[in-house]
C-alpha cells in the first residue's frame, strides 16, 4: 500500500506558490492559526498493525530563539562555499581522487580537501600497506585537526593482471615493432624490454597471434612467440605503460582471459586492512554477480560494527549482463569506464553510462563515474575541451559523483584537475537549474513496506515543494541515512543538509548527490533539534533573515516502539 502526496502538492500549489487556507492536506481539511498551515494527523495501519503518522506542516512564523548546546560538525569547505555562493552556489556533484605518489604529503592532501576532495580512494594494486596506512592516517588527522569531512576507499585489486615493475616510476614508452618479453619471473630492478607481471599463470591458455592490450589501449602488442611460461611480443601500436598498467589477452575479437576470481586472498587480506583502519568504502573490481558483493558484505557484518559501504565496479560483460541484481546487492557503483572500454565497443560507451547512471538514481544507489575523466592533465596543466564536455555530460545525467584516477595520483597537475571538476561540474549545475532539467526526472516506487512507501512518498513531495516554493535548502534529522538518500534521489534544486548523531552515515553520505552531511548529537525533541542547529548556522552566520528552509525527519522517539513520525516544515529565518 503506497500513500501518494502528489494531490496534496497539486491542490497546494495549482497556481501559486501562496498557501490558501481553503486546501486540503492528505485529503482533509487545512486550518490556519497563528500564521501556520497544519494538517491532522492521519493514521495508516499495515498488516503488521504498525501506526505511521504523516504530517506536513508550513510554519512561517519563524523561529524563537533557543539556547544553543549543540557543536555542529560542519566540514570546512562546505561551510566556507556556504558563506561565499550562498545555499544555491553550492555544488552538488560529489569529487573522489585517487590517492598517488603526487599527491600523499598532509600538505598535498590537504590541498585537495580544499579544493572540494569528499573522497579519498586507495587502489590497492599499489603501494604497500604500510604507505596505505599512513596515507589513511594522514587524512584522518585532517579531518580531525582542520575540520575536512572525508571519507576513505580502498579499491581491490580483483581479477587482474598487471604490471609488476618496468623499472622507472614512471611511464615508459613503447615503440611499434619493438619486441617486449612479458614474463613472470620476479627480479629486481629494471630489464631493458622485460615486463613482469603479477601472476604466476598469466600466460596460460595464451597462444601466438593473440593480442595483448594495455590499460584499454594504451597500447597494443602481438604474441610472436612462447618460452615457457614467457611471451614474445611486438608492438604493433605504440603507447606508454604506466606505472602497474592492466594487461588483457585478446583473441577474434573476445577476450581470450578472464583472470583471477573477484576476491583473491590478497584482497581478503586487503579488506582486513580497511577494517582495522576504519575505512568507510570498499570497491569491488571486476564484479561479474551479486554473490559476491553479498559475501563481502556479509564478511564485513561478520568482523566489524564499524558501516563500511561496499562499491561493485562495473567493467565488464558479465556485470552489464546482470546489472540490476549487482546494483540492488550493492552500496553504490563505480562505472570504471577504463576496463569497460576494453570489452564494450568504445562507441557504446556513453549510452552503457547513461543507463547505469539512471539505473543506480532509480534504485537509490550512488554512482561514480571514473576513469580518463580528464586523462590529459596528467602531463598538461589544461584539459581538452572534449574533456571538459566528458565532465559536464555525467554531471548532465545527474552521476553522484566523479572521480580522478591517474591525474591526481600520480600526475603532474593533479590540484588543478580537481579544479576543473568543480568549476565544470558547478557550471553545468546551474544551468540544469535554469533549464528546469529535474522536471523530466520520474522514479519508479522502492519500498515494500508502507512505512518505506510512505517514506518515499514524503521525500519526493518535499522536494516537489521545495522546487515550487524556491525555497533556500532542504534540512534532513536522519538516523541513519535513508531519508537524506532519498530526497537526493529526487535531484532537488536547494542543497540537502542532512543531520545526523551516526558518524558511519555522516561518511557514506559523502556520495550522495547533494547531500551536506553533519554530525550532531539528536535528541528525540525535533522542534528543540530544528531551532538549535538553525540558531547555530545563524549565529556563525551561514544563514540570514528572510531565508527559507524546507525541515524532512524521520526520527523515532525512542519511547514510541510502534510509531514512526516522518513530517515535512518549512520555516522562515527571523
Amino acid at each position: 500500500m503506497a500513500v501518494s502526496c502528489d494531490s496534496m502538492l497539486q491542490k497546494i500549489f495549482a497556481k501559486s506558490p501562496a498557501f490558501d487556507s481553503n486546501k486540503r492536506i492528505f485529503g482533509k481539511p487545512g486550518s490556519i492559526s497563528g500564521g501556520a498551515i497544519s494538517c491532522n494527523e492521519r493514521n495508516l495501519k499495515s498488516k503488521g498493525k504498525i501506526a505511521v503518522k504523516a504530517a506536513a506542516e508550513a510554519d512561517v512564523m519563524g523561529l524563537k530563539n533557543h539556547e544553543v548546546n549543540l557543536d555542529l560538525g560542519f566540514d570546512v569547505v562546505a561551510e566556507r562555499e556556504l558563506r561565499e555562493k550562498g545555499f544555491l552556489g553550492m555544488r552538488k556533484t560529489k569529487l573522489v581522487c585517487t590517492i598517488g605518489p603526487a599527491c600523499c604529503s598532509l600538505e598535498d592532501l590537504e590541498r585537495l580537501a580544499i579544493r572540494g576532495m569528499n573522497v579519498a580512494r586507495l587502489n590497492m594494486c599499489h603501494n604497500t600497506r604500510e604507505w596505505h596506512r599512513d596515507a589513511i592516517r594522514k587524512i584522518k588527522k585532517l579531518n580531525e585537526a582542520k575540520g575536512f569531512s572525508v571519507s576513505v576507499m580502498i579499491d581491490t585489486e580483483g581479477s587482474l593482471i598487471h604490471v609488476v615493475d618496468h623499472g622507472v616510476p614512471s611511464s615508459v614508452k613503447a615503440e611499434e615493432g619493438s619486441v617486449w618479453v612479458f614474463t613472470s619471473q620476479k627480479f629486481e630492478g629494471s630489464r631493458p624490454f622485460t615486463v613482469q607481471a603479477n601472476y604466476q599463470g598469466f600466460s596460460e591458455g595464451i597462444m601466438v597471434g593473440d593480442e595483448l592490450v594495455i590499460d584499454g589501449g594504451m597500447a597494443r602488442f602481438e604474441v610472436v612467440e612462447r618460452m615457457g611460461n614467457d611471451l614474445h611480443c611486438k608492438c604493433t601500436d605504440p603507447g606508454l605503460f604506466l606505472p602497474r598498467a592492466k594487461l588483457s589477452f585478446w583473441r577474434d575479437g573476445k577476450l581470450s582471459y578472464h583472470g583471477l576470481p573477484t576476491l583473491s586472498p590478497k584482497d581478503w587480506a586487503d579488506v582486513d586492512f580497511g577494517i582495522s583502519e576504519g575505512v568507510d568504502f570498499i570497491a569491488m573490481s571486476f564484479v561479474n554477480d551479486a554473490d559476491s558483493v553479498k559475501d563481502l558484505k556479509n564478511y564485513l557484518f561478520a568482523k566489524t560494527s564499524k558501516s563500511i559501504r561496499v562499491l561493485a565496479k562495473i567493467e565488464t560483460l558479465e556485470s552489464l549482463q546482470k546489472l540490476e541484481e549487482i546494483v540492488e546487492a550493492s552500496d553504490g557503483i563505480m562505472v570504471a569506464r577504463g576496463d569497460l572500454g576494453v570489452e564494450v565497443p568504445f562507441e557504446k560507451i556513453p549510452t552503457v553510462q547513461e543507463d547505469i547512471t539512471r539505473l543506480c538514481r532509480q534504485m537509490n544507489k550512488p554512482v561514480i563515474i571514473a576513469s580518463q575523466l580528464l586523462e590529459s592533465m596528467v602531463e598538461y596543466p589544461t584539459p581538452t575541451r572534449a574533456e571538459v564536455a566528458d565532465v559536464s555530460e555525467a554531471v548532465r545525467q545527474y552521476a553522484d559523483a566523479l572521480m580522478l584516477s591517474g591525474e591526481s595520483a600520480i600526475g603532474l597537475h593533479g590540484q588543478k584537475a580537481l579544479s576543473v571538476l568543480q568549476m565544470a561540474s558547478s557550471r553545468m549545475e546551474l544551468w540544469s537549474r535554469e533549464e528546469n532539467q529535474q522536471s523530466a526526472l520520474h522514479n519508479c516506487q522502492l519500498g515494500g513496506s508502507l512505512s518505506d512507501c510512505i517514506a518515499e512518498e514524503i521525500c519526493s513531495c518535499a522536494v516537489q515543494m521545495a522546487n515550487n516554493l524556491g525555497v533556500d535548502a532542504i534540512f534532513v534529522y536522519t538516523k541513519h541515512g535513508e531519508m537524506a538518500s532519498l530526497l537526493s534521489r529526487n535531484r532537488p534544486y536547494p542543497p540537502i543538509f542532512a543531520f545526523t548523531s551516526d558518524s558511519d552515515a555522516r561518511m557514506a553520505l559523502n556520495l550522495q548527490w547533494g547531500v551536506i552531511p553533519l554530525l550532531v548529537d539528536l535528541s528525540d525533541d525535533m522542534e528543540a533539534n530544528i531551532s538549535k542547529t538553525i540558531d547555530l548556522m545563524r549565529t556563525n552566520g551561514m544563514v540570514k533573515e528572510g531565508e527559507a528552509v524546507l525541515v524532512v525527519s524521520d526520527l523515532t522517539a525512542t519511547h514510541a516502539t510502534s510509531t514512526t513520525f516522518q513530517s515535512i516544515q518549512v520555516k522562515t529565518i527571523v
